[in-house]
């Protein structure tokens, strides 16, 4: 289903992805820094995911200023909040690389508010801790303060997320968190020797399992 999300004094182009069979969650998905909402990973990742139950809200926002994007994707979440089609209980913030960087900056500002509780965790596809070669300045400080859930989806071979880098930030966060390594894949998830249907579908069935974990975790 296609929308247009009012945001200013323009609109964010967006796709509900939705299930047969409604579960009382869903999932807010967006891009990185180049291409938009149609990225092949983000509409196999929403396909899987709608047809297991779980809704997905993707949308487009271009953009290279990272509180632009910011900005554009709390309006999102605002927007699913108040649904009147779609009645959630709660919903994970997703996105790939520029895009989880979003979802990571929207969390802390929403999460700070303890009544809050419609904002259940989050998915970082790809997280670009560093620039390339510049492991020296890191993009952690968000995640430092996040409380909700998080699941890390990275290459063991991204030039954006050094390996132990990575770990050593998950060991200083006070969210519950877990990172699943995609064995040698770079940051768009390419494995020398694996199909991109391959690498998807391992994506896919982690993000899905965990999703479905901490739904099942909220309903205990």
């Amino acid at each position: 289903v296609k929308v247009k999300i009012p945001f200013g004094n323009k609109y964010l182009d967006a796709i509900f992805s939705v299930p047969k069979k409604k579960l009382s969650y869903g999932v807010i998905l967006t891009h990185g820094a180049g291409g938009d909402m149609n990225f092949p990973h983000l509409v196999s990742l929403a396909t899987y995911l709608a047809s297991r139950g779980i809704l997905c809200l993707r949308f487009t926002c271009k953009g290279l200023n990272i509180a632009y994007r910011t900005k554009a994707y709390k309006t999102v979440v605002e927007y699913l909040k108040l649904s009147e089609d779609y009645k959630l209980a709660g919903v994970f913030l997703a996105g790939r690389s520029m895009g989880s960087r979003a979802a990571v900056s929207v969390a802390r500002q929403l999460t700070q508010d303890d009544d809050d509780d419609f904002i259940q965790g989050l998915v970082c596809l790809s997280y670009p801790l560093h620039r390339p070669k510049l492991q020296s300045k890191l993009r952690d400080e968000d995640l430092l303060f996040i409380r909700c859930p998080v699941l890390f989806v990275s290459g063991s071979a991204d030039e954006m997320c050094e390996k132990q880098l990575l770990e050593g930030v998950a060991s200083k966060m006070k969210a519950p968190k877990q990172i699943h390594w995609i064995d040698k894949a770079n940051h768009g998830m390419a494995v020398k020797g694996r199909t991109e249907d391959d690498v998807m579908e391992e994506i896919n069935t982690q993000v899905f399992s965990w999703l479905r974990e901490n739904i099942e975790q909220e309903h205990k």
